[in-house]
């Protein structure tokens, strides 16, 4: 059944489940032991083997992901209980005036660290969830600004572990130089572009509205619901603004130069080089081990904390981090049986691509929608546009770098979206991580916005087809954007009035 329409059944399960149950874990689990059935035919115990040995292949991958987990929920810990957390809230609504100010100060904050995902979905929430709290923005709300800047601000930005994912899809033969395709693709990313665009929109005019605006006035009327990590830690030091401001500065500092350092800076390597073969998850631990190490001199030091209180927020955060570590690894491994040695999702799409006879002008289109269905349900945007774009090469060829252009960034835009509304996606659960956000809820109210800003990228690349001009095709989105917001407005008009 690999590579065959069967082996979409497994994310369709999972997925299915998870927004219908909200019990992610278990309909992350249904849906790994169907792929692992299908695959086994059948066979109950290897099918429980092939389980746990893709479970303990993927976590072994991605351990340092899950070790920078760990060392950042300690550090949030430590700044929780040192009161500094408290009294950067405290400060920060002084001076943050009101509710939009508080979004766009997370936008902000979310735009500036660019260089990975992971980093920036945890880092935000720590830094901005005090604040948003006291304006009684809904976690969902929080959970949704991280996220639409997260992957949409990597995959625009040239120094970042995206880019150099996006360059090493590229076939070593293929004669075509991966980052000067990646700078070519920025401005016809439409769905990274108009996301942005529609998200500062939400946050200028204060305007929510379907699923997101039915959760935030349940919000208003009963209270946030109990969250990911959300237990409150005791509060045991006199911690200042700047015992936060500079452990998560040292943070992101210390972050870049690890990536400066896995990628050979010390060697030779120039910045653009040296952050395009990095090693983004190793960095994230070198650079959170030593970020709690200096914190460790700047507590105990200044008397913020006590020996014994540091050390109790050892556990403590460890223990706030199991839920996204347990979602992450059913995630991965959910991936993994999806993946070319098992059920092989991205070999039939790959086949009914390539054996298709598509239209020139369709293809961009065509791209955009098969990316965001395939990251959808495979949870993984890198793994998305790693089948596809060799595929997009073999049909278009090098010849017209153009084209080539505009059907790679549609292949990153249906990535990117289709992460963003997977249940699935790692990103999707880190930002619900870093908002203390129940998963499902952050899934469900996220989703119809991502799909009106998709239904503007369709159009768009329908256009960059026909036209033959990804220019044209990014005019085109940005008119179906504006005709959106203006329908959104008079509504919101029309709702007040009445």
């Amino acid at each position: 059944m690999s590579a065959t329409i069967w082996s979409l059944l497994p994310p369709i399960v999972a997925i299915a489940l998870a927004l219908i149950t909200k019990e992610v874990y278990l309909s992350l689990l249904v849906g790994i032991l169907t792929g692992s059935l299908l695959f086994t035919q059948f066979h109950v115990l290897t099918a429980v083997e092939t389980t746990v040995e893709i479970m303990g292949m993927k976590i072994g991958d991605n351990v340092n992901i899950l070790i920078f987990l760990v060392l950042l929920g300690i550090l949030v810990a430590l700044i929780t209980k040192s009161g500094a957390s408290k009294a950067y809230g405290e400060w920060a609504t002084a001076r943050i005036k009101g509710e939009r100010g508080a979004l766009l100060a997370t936008t902000a904050l979310g735009m500036l660290i660019f260089v990975d995902d992971y980093f920036n979905c945890l880092t935000v929430g720590t830094v901005m969830r005090p604040v948003t709290d006291k304006y009684k923005i809904s976690r969902a709300k929080l959970a949704y600004i991280i996220d639409a800047t997260a992957a949409p601000i990597c995959i625009i930005a040239p120094i970042s572990s995206w880019a150099a994912a996006v360059g090493s899809s590229l076939p070593e033969n293929s004669g075509i130089d991966g980052f000067n395709l990646f700078l070519r693709t920025i401005p016809f990313n439409l769905y990274a572009l108009l996301t942005i665009i529609f998200m500062l929109f939400l946050i200028i005019r204060k305007v929510d509205f379907a699923a997101m605006k039915r959760y935030n006035d349940k919000v208003l009327a009963d209270g946030e619901e109990t969250t990911v990590g959300s237990d409150e830690l005791p509060i045991m030091g006199r911690g200042k603004v700047k015992d936060l401001i500079l452990p998560i500065v040292v943070l992101v500092i210390l972050c870049i130069s690890a990536m400066l350092y896995t990628g050979g800076i010390l060697e030779g390597a120039d910045v653009v080089t040296a952050f395009a073969n990095c090693d983004s998850s190793l960095s994230l631990v070198l650079g959170s081990f030593f970020a709690l190490v200096f914190t460790f001199v700047l507590y105990l030091g200044r008397k913020i904390l006590t020996f014994e209180a540091f050390c109790e927020s050892f556990v403590q955060g460890f223990r706030s981090m199991t839920p996204p570590i347990m979602i992450l690894c059913l995630a991965w491994t959910l991936s993994g049986v999806c993946s070319a040695d098992y059920m092989n999702i991205g070999g039939y799409v790959g086949n009914l691509v390539a054996g298709s006879s598509l239209v020139g002008i369709l293809l961009p289109c065509l791209f955009f929608l098969i990316a965001t269905g395939l990251a959808f349900s495979t949870g993984t945007s890198w793994g998305t546009f790693g089948i596809l774009i060799p595929i997009a090469l073999a049909i278009l060829g090098t010849g017209d770098v153009s084209s080539l252009s505009v059907t790679v960034a549609a292949i990153l835009a249906g990535a990117v979206c289709g992460d963003h509304i997977s249940p699935i996606s790692d990103t999707t659960i880190l930002a619900s991580a870093g908002a203390q956000c129940n998963h499902i809820n952050h899934v469900s109210t996220q989703i119809p916005y991502a799909l009106l800003v998709a239904a503007c990228c369709f159009a768009g690349y329908l256009t960059a087809g026909i036209a033959g001009n990804g220019w044209a095709g990014l005019a085109v989105g940005l008119i179906c954007l504006a005709v959106i917001l203006a329908v959104i407005t008079v509504n919101e008009k029309n709702t007040k009035s009445s």
